[in-house]
């Protein structure tokens, strides 16, 4: 995730609602990262071809530039961006970024589990770009039950099964997991 930004992020914002202010307009800014995904059209995906459903890697560079904007960078990531995040892994059908948006989705899923929990979290330009082992384990017993039935709610029936999530909720939720092993099966495909 520390490559550079592909050049159609880095061109100026035409779009206000791209650079965000706050939580709420990061959460804004990733509806119109989904709605340029949805239809393929949009400030996200002008200047290059893009597919409608699809997925590329300068979508995701879109992602990470809005959650990482300095407005909200030391800001934990909150519950409605982690929702526009799953809208965003439900809408794409096809993906060709190379796994980088299921692992930023994993991040900022266990970034928004552990502030909600009430844990202190690195900013967001260390917990969404490196990776999750450096930081998450740390908080795997402190996560509350609360956030990982939201988190089986939000994947619950969909389409697009994220792997790296699932492994996220293995490790750094393990150990929250255990009261509600019962239902995990139903949830996640872990092989058991």
């Amino acid at each position: 995730m520390s490559a550079a930004l592909p050049k159609s992020v880095e061109k100026s914002v035409e779009s206000p609602s791209l650079e965000p202010s706050c939580r709420d307009t990061a959460a804004h800014a990733l509806s119109i990262v989904r709605d340029g995904v949805i239809t393929g059209e949009g400030p996200t995906t002008k200047g290059r071809m893009h597919f409608s459903r699809s997925l590329d890697a300068d979508d995701t560079a879109w992602c990470v530039r809005i959650l990482t904007a300095t407005a909200v960078n030391d800001q934990p990531v909150s519950r409605a961006e982690a929702e526009a995040l799953f809208e965003i892994n439900e809408a794409a059908t096809e993906r060709t970024d190379g796994g980088r948006f299921d692992d930023l989705l994993a991040k900022a899923v266990a970034h928004y589990a552990a502030s909600a929990s009430g844990l202190k979290v690195p900013p967001r330009n260390v917990a969404l770009v490196q990776d999750i082992e450096s930081w998450a384990p740390a908080y795997a017993s402190k996560v509350n039950s609360e956030m990982l039935e939201w988190i089986a709610g939000q994947m619950r029936g969909k389409r697009h099964n994220n792997r790296r999530l699932m492994a996220m909720v293995a490790t750094f939720l393990g150990a929250t997991a255990l009261p509600l092993a019962g239902q995990l099966p139903n949830v996640f495909d872990i092989g058991m």
